[in-house]
């Protein structure tokens, strides 16, 4: 049977202790720090049951919502003179502004701070406006933006449509075994690309005043920029090398393209336009606005003036109202979080207090399951059209995002109900999903539910709370195992989303035009797998542990692509090997375990700059982060080092670094949004992280029992 059945349900990873593993003669300490964060927890957990901390992303939303602000001609209104004060605050010592913290300046982002400065009013005489006007111009002018930034450039009258890449509505039209339909692109890039289609083709211009225009950040002049973009420094390397210069290729049919719109030839815009404003209106439902983050909200009221809507009209109104909502106003600044992360926040939470033994049957708990329930897709979405005989079930990301559930949280909030089934001191449950090839069984698994409880009456109270949490996760089981690549891996948002070649095409800069299979994503998954009782004699199973493998780099780390970085991807995948029963003595375990601890700091902790996207060397290294610190202890007790000294250095980092009120500081952006394009600092990943760790680490070595944090909180 699955390696994975002895870590199950109450029981989940690790809650064994390991018998040769000595007390530690810091038992106390270690049982005070959990005690206190897990009050820490629970003081701040919504009446509803959810968690939801902020989302911190780079100064370009409070810029870009400047410029929306400007278009609508509330450039100077209350919420963007307070926004703007956030981003003067933001400025680097050398005049820019960076991607996060200790981050080099990025021209994009430094050009639409100064502008929305200028916007707002600020002084460009003002010393902080000097230096950021010589910044920006050392570092190649407002001519080195993206293409985005671009489109801020034309909708604000700075340049010509022409001067930006062509993004005509007629791509909607391309049919599904097109090789450039829009269901090739990634689930973020196409619900950003229908509302900007309609602005390409409508092209509409604010005229700002001369006080508010920028021609000193160009080092000639805005109507001398070209008509096509520059090769992106930006982007990752194919993968398939090609001899064509295919960025030539997409320049030329994008000149080409202009050309003949420029005569005029546009025999299916108006069917376009009709196709694209009915799929975008179509997504407002359900959700937290487009795509529920930020940048497609932000185009998708520019589109809807484009198609004539008022701005009393109720999808205006909507669409301003879930801006509104992202916007977090102090006193005098306001900024705003790229989109909102409650589901991600809750299910990770509900894991971390789990580790550190808070009772399954805790009301708390119980009220974080029924919110997690709730929140479950039971429709399609854009993930159907490649998979359409595949039934819903997953969750999403934020509060709202029917069209858009995603495999991660789906896989952490699986793992989360599956350590909340029915359980305290006097009652245990656990549920196993056993692979068969029973007549009866189409789904290819059978679910069994065991465990013990003192009165029968309990049991079957037990069992009827049990069933939608099986069920739901028996819907998402089902629907991950229709989500895996066809090399074995498992992207973000969609299956089979790789085609390399869009990633070459002018609006491509923001690095993620495409959504392929990851290591990171990949062998959560495994972990999922392991902990439900799945082994890898499951052909899918074994096809996913191949891909893992197969991406581990010659150090032997694995790349991150949803967390900064090295640290962030070794750590998954040591866990996911783990838990699918990979043993620990496998030479490409241990190697991986060296390596974590080959970058251990002198202070016991571990991190990593976000930097290590562009410059690889420098992997692993970085200030040290109670997250990053908790994803290596976590990695290194997978692989079998609980009494090794980097674990018991690591544990000493985070009880030396945590705070009075049982929190740690931390800074430092240690989430990925878009490699080398737009990163995040997840405020509560510095605290259920090291919770998760330090839980861990002592029911492994017998520090904690099952009810030990539930008598000392209660």
């Amino acid at each position: 049977m699955s390696s994975g059945l002895n870590r199950l349900g109450s029981h989940a990873l690790f809650s064994t202790p390991v018998e040769s593993a000595p007390p530690s003669e810091h038992a106390e300490e270690i049982r005070d720090a959990l005690d206190r964060t897990v009050n820490w927890m629970f003081d701040r957990q919504a009446d509803d049951g959810y968690w939801c901390g902020e989302l911190e992303g780079d100064t370009i939303l409070e810029s870009e919502y400047i410029l929306l602000l400007a278009f609508l001609g509330r450039g100077q209104s209350e919420v963007a003179l307070k926004a703007a004060e956030y981003i003067r605050r933001q400025q680097l010592p050398c005049g820019g502004w960076a991607m996060y913290p200790g981050g080099p300046l990025e021209i994009s982002g430094s050009v639409k701070a100064y502008w929305a400065l200028k916007i707002t009013g600020h002084d460009p005489q003002a010393d902080y406006m000097v230096r950021a006007r010589e910044a920006i111009r050392a570092a190649g002018g407002a001519e080195k933006v993206n293409s985005f930034t671009r489109y801020y450039f034309a909708l604000l009258g700075i340049i010509a449509y022409r001067q930006c890449p062509a993004v005509p509505p007629e791509v909607i039209l391309l049919p599904k075994w097109a090789p450039f339909n829009i269901y090739e692109m990634s689930s973020w890039s196409r619900t950003i690309l229908i509302p900007l289609s309609l602005l390409w083709a409508y092209q509409p211009a604010a005229s700002l005043p001369e006080s508010q225009q920028i021609r000193e950040l160009f080092l000639t002049s805005p109507e001398q920029l070209p008509v096509t973009m520059p090769p992106s420094d930006q982007l990752d390397a194919l993968k398939r090398p090609s001899r064509i210069n295919w960025h030539a290729v997409f320049a030329a049919v994008d000149r080409g393209w202009k050309a003949m719109e420029g005569m005029h030839v546009k025999p299916l815009r108006r069917r376009a336009i009709a196709k694209a404003s009915r799929w975008m209106l179509d997504r407002f439902g359900q959700s937290d606005g487009l795509g529920a983050i930020f940048p497609p909200i932000i185009w998708s009221i520019v589109a809807l003036k484009c198609l004539g809507y008022a701005d009393d009209a109720p999808e205006v109104q909507a669409a301003h109202r879930e801006l509104e909502k992202l916007t977090i106003h102090e006193e005098e600044t306001a900024r705003l979080e790229p989109c909102r992360s409650p589901v991600w926040d809750t299910c990770i939470s509900v894991i971390a207090l789990r580790e550190a033994c808070v009772p399954a049957d805790d009301p708390r708990i119980r009220r974080a399951v029924d919110w997690l329930l709730s929140k479950e897709v039971r429709s399609k979405g854009d993930w159907s059209v490649k998979m359409p005989d595949v039934e819903p079930g997953g969750w999403y990301f934020e509060f709202n995002n029917e069209f858009y559930p995603d495999i991660d949280d789906t896989i952490m909030v699986t793992m989360a109900l599956a350590r909340c089934l029915p359980g305290d001191l006097y009652s245990t449950w656990q549920a196993q999903f056993v692979p068969t090839t029973k007549v009866g069984t189409p789904d290819g698994f059978s679910t069994i539910v065991c465990g013990k409880t003192a009165r029968g009456a309990r049991a079957c109270s037990d069992l009827e709370r049990m069933r939608p949490m099986i069920a739901a996760m028996t819907r998402a089981v089902k629907w991950i195992e229709g989500m895996q690549c066809r090399d074995g891996g498992w992207a973000a948002f969609d299956r089979d989303n790789d085609r390399e070649l869009l990633t070459r095409v002018p609006f491509a800069d923001h690095n993620a035009m495409i959504d392929p299979p990851t290591a990171d994503i990949t062998a959560r998954v495994l972990e999922m797998y392991g902990r439900l009782g799945f082994s890898l004699e499951s052909p899918h199973l074994a096809r996913a542990l191949e891909f893992v493998w197969s991406e581990q780099e010659k150090d032997f780390a694995w790349y991150g692509r949803w967390g900064v970085n090295y640290l962030y991807g070794t750590w998954q995948c040591l866990v996911g090997l783990h838990e699918i029963g990979v043993p620990e003595s496998d030479s490409r375990i241990r190697a991986a375990a060296d390596w974590l601890k080959a970058k251990q700091q002198a202070n016991g902790g571990w991190g990593e700059t976000a930097r290590s996207y562009d410059e690889p060397h420098l992997r692993g290294e970085g200030p040290t982060t109670a997250s990053q610190t908790a994803w290596a202890l976590m990695g290194l007790m997978a692989a079998g080092e609980v009494e090794s000294d980097a674990i018991r250095r690591g544990v000493r980092y985070l009880l030396n670094a945590q705070e009075e009120d049982g929190g740690w500081n931390e800074p430092e952006f240690t989430g990925t949004g878009f490699p080398r394009v737009f990163y995040l600092r997840y405020h509560l990943y510095r605290i259920y992280f090291p919770l998760m760790a330090l839980g861990r680490y002592a029911r492994l070595t017998g520090i904690l029992t099952e009810g030990q944090i539930a008598r000392a909180i209660a």
